[in-house]
């Protein structure tokens, strides 16, 4: 595990409040959405494209998603961003989460460009976004919140970007 994953984990545990499994105890829906904006208004303007978004997710720990098209990026595929309403988590995917098993492998399929996952990285960077890979949203949740029964095997994506 490298410095920056034990990091992320950390934060991942720090987030990780057993009484609030659908949004954290302050939630600040109005500071969630200025920045959600924000993120949408910059992706657009980094892509030079409307990027289609989705808010208030209902009934679950994401916030909300921004899609940058394929036709504005450089291999056609189009860049999703999930947002959770853990406020600073967020994670890039190409096509869909779970689509790939994170950044490198679409990178390595050639359906995602580094150029492209620069831009995206770098504006949620400048927005104060913590981006957690695919990856580690994907290894099994041991936190000591009790997910959903329709869970049958509880992942960290499952804690901070699923359905309840």
């Amino acid at each position: 595990m490298n410095g920056n994953e034990a990091d992320l984990r950390a934060l991942l545990r720090e987030l990780d409040d057993p009484q609030w499994l659908e949004r954290p105890q302050h939630y600040d829906r109005g500071g969630i959405a200025a920045r959600f904006g924000d993120l949408v208004a910059r992706l657009e303007g980094e892509f030079s494209a409307p990027c289609t978004a989705e808010q208030d997710t209902q009934d679950s720990s994401e916030f909300g998603r921004v899609t940058v098209p394929g036709d504005a990026t450089v291999c056609g595929t189009r860049i999703v961003v999930c947002v959770s309403k853990f406020g600073s988590l967020a994670l890039v995917c190409a096509d869909n989460p779970g689509a790939f098993l994170g950044t490198d492998e679409a990178r390595a399929e050639g359906e995602l460009d580094d150029a492209d996952l620069a831009k995206v990285d770098g504006v949620l960077a400048e927005l104060g976004y913590a981006v957690v890979p695919e990856e580690l949203l994907e290894s099994d949740y041991d936190g000591p919140g009790r997910l959903p029964s329709h869970v049958q095997w509880p992942t960290w994506w499952h804690r901070f970007f699923g359905i309840f």
